[in-house]
């Protein structure tokens, strides 16, 4: 079967259809700098990261290219706010969000262009549209995209020319010949940062920083953008009438990408997650509460398509969720330590990645792992020794999880080390004093040992009371947070 894809311009679910056999590129717009990445940047990210694991492990060889904006209205107001050069802002604040998305588990991109590396390559966009008549420069050294002149214009965003001219808004002084025009080329302003061009010292709009980078390094047409559902109008739609006029006569938008895939926004009271409206949590401030990974999980509990509503609890859910994953991992471990893996089985990866291919069907395969890991913990708890064929049904269940895992980006540590840090993370949040409760254990233990079973109730009481649950084994006692 296919892999099938959500296309926003067709607006239906379709087969993937690479333009080369076995090979994909893929372009996901990435954020403009100017701040610490949030939840929304987070869901977008991960996202996408699953589309080009699930894909890599599906055979095809993956270019994946994310860009950052590093030149934008909104990096200029942020750095002449802090007296910083905005480059180097938008510099520090790109390597910021290299760090929080590898913590979230993210893979690197094979290419992270930035607009300041890429002018001479927007310079020549700029060119051939004006010579080709689609665009325009005016006195003080703007250039506008005509956008009467792409006949296509709005396709993406299901949009029409009369509605987009009623909602337009024009400018005393506008030097537009249409309200619906919108900048390629910025002429500079005292104090901003600007580059050489025909039209004089100036820098780009926002829309041809993305066709000028995904050209330079995909080519065109290419196989798949990605990005926000936010970007579908006016940035992408933008980015299809430019990077089409460039790019072809007879002015078809499949002459530059294939596919476009968006994702549904994180909501907080029903309202979208965003920094203009002020309703945004940071990555790097989550991260300080909570789990990369358990962060990571609550992100792929719902379709990439559909909007997630963000909460504390659901974090803390997600958490024990992941708890309790790795519980069961070490228990399957330690259960078939030596055993080969049953011959077959392969049952489990096969249907997760039928889900997968199911336009990445994320929230489908947890559902599906859920009933593998109930199954494997009831194997597990069952009183007695495990016979062989068990043990090797219980490593094939632990190797098959794994596999999938790898596409999901989920259960990367070290059972022991993953429970380990979950433990501390949770410990924290709730204020609890690990030593007090290590002490606690050690009196519960010598109590124990001197057959004083009251008192040994009653520091397990006490330790309840905390928050703390104590689990009693051959290797001794260890605790978690209820």
């Amino acid at each position: 079967m296919p892999i099938q894809i959500f296309d926003t311009l067709t607006g239906r679910k379709r087969d993937l259809e690479p333009l080369e056999p076995g090979r994909i590129g893929f372009y996901f717009c990435g954020p403009t700098v100017y701040d610490l990445a949030h939840l929304g940047h987070a869901r977008c990210n991960v996202a996408w990261d699953v589309v080009v694991r699930h894909l890599r492990a599906r055979g095809f060889q993956v270019k994946y290219v994310r860009n950052f904006t590093d030149v934008d209205d909104k990096i200029i107001k942020r750095a002449n706010e802090r007296g910083e050069d905005p480059v180097a802002l938008a510099a520090r604040f790109a390597d910021a969000y290299v760090e929080d998305m590898a913590a979230l588990g993210n893979l690197r991109p094979d290419a992270e262009p930035r607009v300041t590396d890429h002018m001479p390559q927007i310079v020549a966009l700029i060119e051939k549209l004006v010579a080709r008549g689609f665009a325009y420069p005016v006195p003080g050294g703007d250039v506008y995209y005509a956008v009467r002149k792409f006949p296509d214009y709005g396709r993406l965003s299901k949009r029409n020319l009369d509605d987009l001219l009623s909602g337009a808004r024009v400018e005393t002084g506008d030097v537009k010949r249409d309200p619906l025009d919108f900048a390629l080329w910025k002429g500079a302003k005292p104090g901003e940062p600007a580059w050489d061009s025909p039209w004089g010292k100036g820098r780009p709009g926002w829309h041809i920083e993305c066709s000028a980078m995904t050209l330079a390094h995909l080519g065109a047409p290419f196989d798949i953008h990605a990005g926000g559902k936010d970007l579908i109008f006016p940035h992408h739609t933008n980015e299809i009438a430019q990077s089409v006029a460039a790019l072809s006569d007879d002015l078809k938008v499949e002459s530059y990408a294939r596919a476009w895939m968006h994702n549904g926004f994180v909501e907080i009271d029903n309202e979208k997650m965003s920094k203009s409206l002020g309703n945004f949590f940071t990555v790097r401030d989550l991260l300080a509460k909570y789990d990369g990974e358990g962060i990571r999980l609550f992100l792929l509990g719902t379709h990439y398509r559909n909007p997630i509503s963000f909460s504390d609890p659901l974090l803390v859910e997600a958490e024990r969720r992941l708890v309790y994953l790795y519980e069961t991992l070490e228990k399957v471990d330690r259960l078939a330590t030596g055993a080969a893996p049953a011959e077959g089985g392969e049952d489990l990866v096969e249907k997760c990645r039928l889900a997968l291919d199911d336009d990445f069907n994320t929230a489908a395969v947890l559902g599906i792992l859920a009933e593998g890991f109930s199954a494997a913990n009831a194997l597990a708890d069952r009183k007695g020794k495990k016979s062989p064929q068990e043990k090797a049904g219980l490593a094939r269940f632990a190797r098959g999880v794994r596999q999938v895992a790898d596409e999901l980006g989920l259960l990367q540590r070290l059972p022991s080390d993953a429970l380990a840090t979950l433990r501390d993370r949770a410990a924290a949040r709730r204020g609890i004093d690990q030593a007090r409760v290590a002490q606690l254990i050690d009196e519960r233990t010598a109590a124990r040992r001197a057959k004083d079973f009251a008192r040994s109730d009653a520091i397990r009481d006490e330790l309840l009371a905390m928050g703390v649950a104590l689990m009693d084994g051959p290797q001794g006692t260890t605790w978690k947070v209820e």
